[in-house]
């Protein structure tokens, strides 16, 4: 951890956060916070945490996607390694398709560095709001619960792309400097642990226009997604049964208006913050211009997932002409340019994904006419005739379809669902050569474990 965290610590004791990035903040946050005019470029750590207002500009720089602090992921880069996308822009990325990849890799770098960072910021907000007496008890209890959440999402995302990892919960360099990595049961326990105080600290009310910031069922969602992924398919069913039954979300009609900013289906959605592209995957998956070859090709094998007459592959997969040739393109995010309208929004968690938990749980659970009911409900907003199904192994069949169409291409879902349904090793080595068992976790960067001897690396790298 000596890399990442040295940086962060070098400013400590001059300030805390130069978190926002105030010219790139105020036009999207304005629903979470309004930014005072001429800010001040720095401030000590106990004038960051004074009072409610100071405090909040904190919790403002956890949700942006300020490079090097603020919300480190976008679901592009944790797409690459499934069966969804083929590229030709740089070797690094193309190592993911191949199942090549090395310890210097710069795009493992980042997807190691940038969320330790955030996580850094976020326990610096839960350091400096703990037992301060500037802050009002209720105050207190709102922003714990948000940060939690915040952090759950980053360790489950870690856990999943390199297994267990360095467990900082501290802005204490010295406590952090040379971490072993804690067992992935430990990074999930500890996940759990988050949200399950987060679920007591939050209310149903979102506590900003918009869904930038948890609320209750933004950490009932996560801890579904979570027991999913851990098998515990009476916790999973129950939790996204509560967020569908009592969230008061919907699915949108309109598949073109999922992604928009203020999507009824939205359970976490964060808004675009750059000054030149909204977010990674947008920036990366849309072609620059008319006529210009995408950077990320939707491979053949996603493309013959879609059922005809599927209206998903109409709205979210793009197409464009490129010397007579089409190809084929993610589409979910269509505005390059923040400035672009309609606005779109970066998405988290949504409600079509809690359908999907809820249908998976309940076949697991043998409940075969809830798993369809709910398959049936995803299709029908697709287009799609609904499917039967007569047994339990038919039954996952029709949810784990339905997943890899309806998530495609966001946040690794189709990556990781081949890894925790035990399909990887089946699915991409008949469609792909080089996948091996090792693939299935990312090698932790070289530079990572030179600075910290007790790191070890994971098996084939």
């Amino acid at each position: 951890m000596k890399m990442v965290m040295k940086k962060i610590f070098f400013n400590i004791n001059k300030l805390v956060f130069v978190v926002i990035s105030f010219a790139g903040l105020i036009s999207s946050c304005k629903k979470l916070i309004e930014i005072p005019a001429n800010p001040p470029s720095s401030i000590t750590q106990q004038e960051q945490f004074a009072d409610s207002a100071t405090t909040i500009s904190a919790v403002a720089g956890v949700y942006t996607y300020d490079p090097g602090s603020g919300f480190a992921y976008s679901d592009g880069s944790m797409t690459y390694c499934a069966d969804e996308l083929s590229t030709i822009i740089s070797s690094d990325v193309q190592q993911f398709y191949s199942y090549n990849l090395t310890p210097v890799n710069t795009e493992i770098t980042n997807l190691w560095g940038s969320p330790y960072q955030s996580i850094y910021q976020v326990n610096a907000v839960l350091g400096g709001i703990t037992n301060n007496k500037a802050l009002s008890a209720s105050f207190q209890k709102q922003i714990t619960g948000e940060m939690e959440v915040v952090r759950a999402l980053y360790y489950f995302n870690m856990v999943n792309l390199f297994g267990g990892v360095p467990l900082v919960t501290t802005t204490s360099y010295a406590a952090t400097d040379r971490l072993p990595r804690s067992a992935a049961t430990a990074i999930y326990a500890q996940v759990k642990a988050d949200l399950a105080d987060a679920r007591k600290k939050l209310t149903a009310t979102y506590p900003s226009s918009g869904h930038i910031r948890p609320n209750l069922y933004t950490a009932v969602a996560l801890l579904a997604k979570v027991n999913l992924y851990q098998q515990n398919w009476q916790s999973a069913y129950n939790e996204a049964d509560s967020v569908i039954r009592l969230g008061g979300y919907n699915l949108e009609p309109n598949l073109n208006n999922v992604f928009l900013d203020g999507s009824v289906e939205a359970i976490w959605q964060l808004p675009a913050n750059g000054l030149y592209s909204v977010y990674t995957d947008a920036a990366n998956f849309q072609p620059q211009y008319q006529g210009a070859n995408p950077n990320f090709l939707v491979t053949p094998f996603l493309l013959s997932a879609f059922e005809t007459g599927d209206q998903r592959l109409q709205d979210w997969i793009g197409s464009t002409s490129v010397n007579n040739q089409t190809l084929y393109y993610p589409n979910k995010y269509k505005n390059i340019s923040p400035t672009a309208t309609p606005l779109e929004d970066q998405m988290i968690l949504r409600l079509g994904e809690l359908y999907l938990v809820r249908a998976e749980a309940a076949a697991h659970l043998n409940n075969l006419t809830q798993a369809l009911a709910d398959v049936n409900t995803i299709r029908a907003r697709a287009g799609l005739g609904a499917v039967n199904a007569t047994s339990q192994t038919a039954a996952l069949s029709a949810v784990m379809h339905e997943r890899q169409v309806e998530l495609c291409c966001e946040w690794g879902n189709r990556w990781y669902d081949l890894k925790r349904t035990g399909t990887a090793a089946t699915v991409l080595g008949s469609e792909k050569t080089g996948f091996t068992a090792n693939a299935e976790l990312y090698p932790l960067p070289q530079t990572q474990i030179q600075l910290d001897n007790n790191l070890t690396q994971n098996p084939g790298y």
